[in-house]
């Protein structure tokens, strides 16, 4: 049977989050004086980087809530310096999430690719990313005139890969299980999730591009 409806992941799969989310690091690393803390952006990249994928990890399995996300991810590279301060980490990051919203790199060929798909597909964002943070992106990269719909797991009050988050997309795309496709770069959570959730899927796998 033919596809008629496209579920697309958003970061690092249409938008670039690793040189965009780099790019904000770095200027938050200089602005808060961070050479405090470790000699070069570098160094507290390498720190930094492991520690968020972790905890996006257990936040996406539902292991964590958002308000400990956002606190850990930049209170735990600077606690070994006696930096303990919860609101100091979540002031840190709305100013590092607020710079996100102003950038706009996309993937390479996502622009071609969505062109390609748009006259062809219903398409639909499918996104575990902090909903005002998602909606910003997403209209200051000029991606909102490709989707029909935007699906937030905020919003679903679930997260991919649980397959109620998948169910949740469906019924509120009027999407046909055996008509829609997922593509995303996460193997888990996009993958995994749609194929439990009996949904065909396309891995973008960008690391081994």
């Amino acid at each position: 049977m033919a596809y008629k409806s496209i579920f697309l992941d958003l970061d690092n799969t249409l938008w670039d989050i690793n040189q965009n989310g780099r790019e904000c690091l770095e200027e938050v690393y200089h602005d808060y004086e961070y050479n405090r803390f470790y000699p070069t952006f570098e160094e507290y990249y390498a720190v930094y980087l492991p520690n968020n994928n972790h905890l996006w990890s257990l936040y996406s399995q539902g292991g964590i809530d958002k308000e400990e996300l956002t606190i850990e991810r930049f209170l735990a590279p600077l606690r070994p310096f006696g930096v303990d301060d919860p609101e100091y980490a979540k002031h840190l990051s709305l100013d590092f999430l607020e710079r996100t919203t102003r950038k706009t790199r996309l993937m390479e060929g996502a622009k071609e690719l969505l062109d390609y798909l748009k006259p062809r597909y219903r398409m639909h964002i499918l996104s575990n990313g902090f909903s005002e943070i998602q909606y910003k992106k997403i209209n200051n990269s000029g991606l909102a005139r490709y989707f029909d719909k935007i699906i937030l797991s905020e919003e679903a009050g679930i997260n991919k890969p649980h397959p109620d988050m998948f169910t949740y997309a469906l019924k509120n795309t009027n999407s046909r299980r055996d008509q829609t496709i997922m593509i995303g770069d996460s193997w888990d959570a996009d993958i995994v999730g749609a194929y439990r959730s009996r949904i065909a899927q396309i891995w973008f796998n960008p690391a081994d591009a």
